[in-house]
């Protein structure tokens, strides 16, 4: 059965087509990063008109690269949220139309949902022992989930603890943002970081009033500009933004960065990436001997930061830990297929009045 998913929850537009819910045929991302990246992060209005744009060439693309018609498919699934609920409208409004036309079923996903799914989407069958810890942590989520298995594919989802602020790549963005260096951030600090020592500085981290598995990163975010301050960058800050400016398609080779970036510098940004992993670790790993887990899953845009996949990889981790590759990592459509795939089985389908839910709960 060749199910086609499509993603347009925030600032890329996804189209994939995903066989049996086990086997990608075409994985298709349209970013918008030229369009946002003059304005240091995404611009809701101008995202929601790129998707426009975007949605039929690339949905097209993703059906003729799976080698596949359109009368070939079998469902059309969607993400309905969360997400900027107007980057959400293109992708559902579009996914109706098309599920009408075709006389197929429609299926709505929850985005995270579709996060967890690109890791067990990657495992052989039955290879992710269940129930298991998922940890989601991207730009606009981080989030844990108590994961168990019902049923031959079917999954049940109890969340643990969330951020009540900042999401950890929303705190890494803006933190690049402030030090000077362009957009996406959290890929630049996750490279620089390497070259710094990460113990230089001690940031610390609050203790959660309620919920204790609750995140919050905007204190780290706040002590970054506190240190910032105090030690007068402004000028070395300015340097880093005028090369950003100057550098073809916003994008300074990782060589200029570090000419334009003291050693100092070097070492906030790897503390200040030390202590948003170590938090996520902390969490995940309390979660998971109070909920006696079987395994970890790690999903989201942040699994592909280099420092958090050592952490989890590492011998203080005694469970087995399933990240998705760096390409089903951040947003794609694939994982919404494949979230899909078990609701097709069991016919839970979606009517025409499916909405786009910009704060929708699994």
């Amino acid at each position: 059965m060749y199910l086609l998913g499509i993603e347009t929850s925030c600032d890329e537009t996804a189209a994939a087509v995903v066989e049996s819910g086990e086997r990608i045929l075409s994985n298709v991302v349209a970013s918008q990063f030229d369009v946002h990246r003059r304005y240091g992060g995404v611009v809701p209005e101008l995202a929601s008109r790129e998707h426009l744009r975007a949605i039929v060439p690339v949905v097209r693309q993703a059906v003729e690269e799976a080698g596949l018609a359109y009368r070939d498919l079998g469902a059309v699934a969607v993400t309905c949220g969360p997400g900027l609920v107007g980057s959400l409208l293109v992708g559902v409004s579009y996914a109706k139309a098309l599920s009408l036309s075709l006389g197929v079923p429609l299926i709505g996903v929850n985005h995270i949902e579709g996060h967890i799914h690109a890791v067990v989407l990657e495992q052989k069958p039955n290879e992710v022992p269940f129930p298991s810890l998922a940890l989601v942590a991207s730009g606009g989520h981080t989030h844990m989930f108590y994961v168990h298995r019902i049923g031959e594919g079917d999954y049940r989802y109890e969340l643990l603890g969330r951020t009540r602020d900042d999401a950890a790549g929303e705190a890494f963005d803006k933190v690049a943002k402030l030090l000077g260096f362009s957009y996406p951030g959290g890929p630049i600090i996750d490279r620089l970081a390497s070259y710094g020592n990460p113990e230089a500085i001690r940031f610390t981290v609050p203790r959660m009033k309620g919920n204790e598995l609750d995140f919050s990163f905007s204190g780290l975010k706040t002590a970054v500009l506190r240190h910032v301050q105090a030690a007068g960058m402004e000028a070395e800050i300015a340097r880093r933004r005028e090369l950003a400016r100057s550098a073809p398609g916003g994008r300074p080779t990782l060589e200029r960065w570090l000419e334009a970036t003291p050693q100092p510098t070097l070492d906030l940004v790897a503390s200040f990436q030390q202590a948003v992993t170590e938090e996520l670790v902390r969490h995940a790993l309390r979660a998971a001997v109070e909920r006696d887990v079987r395994s970890l899953i790690i999903s989201g845009g942040v699994a592909s930061n280099s420092r958090l996949r050592q952490r989890f990889s590492g011998q203080a981790v005694p469970y087995p830990v399933y990240f998705p590759s760096l390409r089903l990592s951040t947003d794609n459509a694939a994982m919404i297929a494949a979230a899909a795939y078990p609701k097709f089985l069991s016919g839970r389908f979606s009517d025409l009045s499916l909405a786009a839910e910009a704060s929708l709960a699994l």
